[in-house]
């Protein structure tokens, strides 16, 4: 079973690679329609959005089966990557090696999420500039689908990832 400081480790090294040299509009599109693309080819109920930081949308795809509570969530892990500059699954790793909860930090469980499918897009040299964040699957396979997703766009053969069996 891998340990959380291997898991840490993995996600702050994917963290690392998955960084654009730029990052637009079209960027976003990209990236969205990647994700929606394999989100309606293995028929999956998946939310997903990217924006930037001040909450614009950029883009968002919400597969069928997917409701309104996928939306709150969506906007708890977009918080979370946003107001702590690291993917929700890394955060939430960090607050389990200290056994923290959100609370115990500060953050209310109403408006942040704990577990993966927060994804911070960063630009080399000037670092968070948008939000990817996904959800209606479990949280490892969320932060999956965006890290690979990410990594598809930035033509990033295989970057470090969290087992999806990893029991965290």
């Amino acid at each position: 079973m891998l340990g959380i400081d291997e898991g840490i480790a993995i996600l702050e090294r994917q963290e690392e690679l998955l960084q654009f040299s730029h990052f637009n509009r079209l960027d976003a599109w990209r990236l969205g329609k990647l994700i929606t693309d394999k989100i309606v080819g293995e028929g999956l109920a998946l939310a997903v959005t990217i924006r930037l930081l001040n909450g614009f949308v950029l883009f968002q795809y919400a597969g069928e089966g997917t409701n309104t509570d996928n939306g709150c969530w969506l906007e708890k892990k977009f918080n979370i990557v946003r107001d702590l500059d690291a993917s929700s699954l890394l955060f939430s790793l960090r607050l389990k090696k200290r056994n923290q909860s959100l609370g115990d930090r500060g953050l209310d469980p109403g408006l942040y999420a704990w577990g993966g499918g927060g994804f911070p897009i960063r630009v080399k040299g000037t670092g968070l500039v948008a939000v990817a964040a996904a959800s209606g699957l479990p949280h490892l396979k969320d932060h999956d689908m965006l890290a690979e997703g990410i990594a598809r766009l930035l033509r990033i053969k295989d970057p470090p990832r969290l087992p999806l069996d990893a029991g965290f």
